[in-house]
């Protein structure tokens, strides 16, 4: 009788399976038959903004939606390839679009987890839906996730497939591409980033908002020790590159853009003299304009007004906050809403942005993004001791 029983379950089950794999490939057939085509890779043209250089070539001004140097894969430093892999990736090289090996390893970890803790998309997979798919989770999604990946992989070189996904990958701060995120991130084109700058960038897809390192330094941290952890790992570096990695401190340019000149007001007649010609194409199709402008002079023009303006602002005195922050506002997490009110002010040269918290007669303690609070003593005070 158990035998019988056994017999049973052994035949429904793998009934229901039959009947799940014919499903699943019936979903692929009319899934495949609407998948797009990759014209959009093989002929990539990506939205390039409008740069307007001084005479020597300096930077002025840039327009755009979105921020993106393309470079080809060869141009890309292998420390850098290293570190894409080691944080998204690992088997890319090895599978043909789905790391089943990943997915398996994911499902262990976030089942010994009791939650979500990983993902099994591949670099591929990744690439098939920046450019095609939207972020929703369903499964007719990933289904066709999958199978574009499959696509992609069969018409498309790994280093080509590598490439798409370094010039397009969304990192932060409207920068679309590593090379756009090492110039906004660092100041430095992306030949130059160390090891510790490359781990750091290559945190970022996962999260780019949470792991921003101008806005949440101690999160993008915590995810460049992930990706270094993971890089020594793989054995890419040793045990004492780790450690002194993990030590060295990375300075984040604090300005979100990476102009060479304060030059707005050409750069916006520049911006409307181009416009008036191309209309919307002016910010996506990579123009670029040469002024007359030049360095000296410019810095020159600059200095003298910023000196006369600030004098007239300290003969007027201080004239009270410019605004009031609802530290209520995110829950108990104070430091995320001070960020946030922070998050489109930028320093002024010597000039920081900053967000008072307490003022005292003789001291006034002032939050900077990131989380640095600073002390206003003595002389700092002169400015507002007349204010009532």
């Amino acid at each position: 009788m158990l035998v019988r029983w056994l017999y049973y379950i052994f035949v429904t089950f793998s009934a229901l399976g039959l009947i799940g794999v014919l499903l699943a490939g019936f979903a692929a057939l009319v899934i495949h038959s609407n998948l797009p085509s990759l014209d959009t890779l093989t002929d990539y043209r990506p939205k390039i903004p409008l740069r307007i250089y001084s005479d020597e070539g300096l930077l002025l001004g840039e327009f755009g939606a979105e921020r993106r140097n393309v470079v080809n894969i060869s141009e890309v430093p292998a420390h850098l390839k290293q570190a894409i892999l080691a944080a998204e990736d690992d088997r890319f090289y090895e599978h043909g679009g789905v790391d089943y090996m990943g997915v398996l390893r994911a499902a262990y970890s976030n089942f010994s987890a009791g939650s979500v803790r990983q993902g099994a998309s591949t670099i591929t997979m990744q690439v098939a839906r920046n450019f095609f798919l939207t972020r929703e989770k369903t499964l007719t999604r990933k289904f066709s996730e999958a199978l574009l990946a499959f696509k992609i992989e069969n018409n498309l070189s790994k280093d080509n497939i590598l490439e798409l996904y370094v010039n397009q990958i969304y990192l932060g701060q409207r920068s679309y591409g590593f090379a756009a995120a090492a110039q906004t991130y660092f100041g430095k084109s992306l030949q130059e980033i160390n090891i510790a700058e490359a781990a750091m960038l290559a945190g970022l897809p996962k999260a780019p908002s949470s792991y921003n390192p101008i806005s949440n330094p101690k999160r993008a941290k915590s995810r460049q020790l992930y990706v270094l952890g993971r890089l020594h790992k793989l054995n890419y570096i040793s045990s004492k590159e780790l450690g002194e990695l993990e030590k060295q401190p990375i300075p984040v340019k604090k300005q979100s853009t990476a102009l060479a000149l304060p030059a707005d007001y050409v750069a916006e007649m520049v911006r409307q003299v181009i416009y008036d010609r191309y209309q919307e194409e002016t910010y996506s199709k990579g123009i670029k304009v040469y002024t007359t402008i030049r360095q000296l002079d410019q810095e020159t023009a600059h200095q003298a007004v910023r000196k006369n303006v600030i004098e007239y602002d300290r003969r007027r005195g201080y004239r009270g906050p410019e605004a009031y922050i609802n530290l209520l506002k995110n829950g108990s997490n104070q430091e995320k809403t001070l960020d946030d009110a922070l998050e489109e002010i930028n320093d002024s040269d010597d000039i920081y942005a900053a967000i008072v918290l307490s003022a005292r007669p003789n001291t006034v303690q002032a939050y900077r993004k990131g989380g640095e609070i600073i002390e206003i003593t003595g002389d700092g005070l002169k400015l507002h001791r007349n204010f009532d």
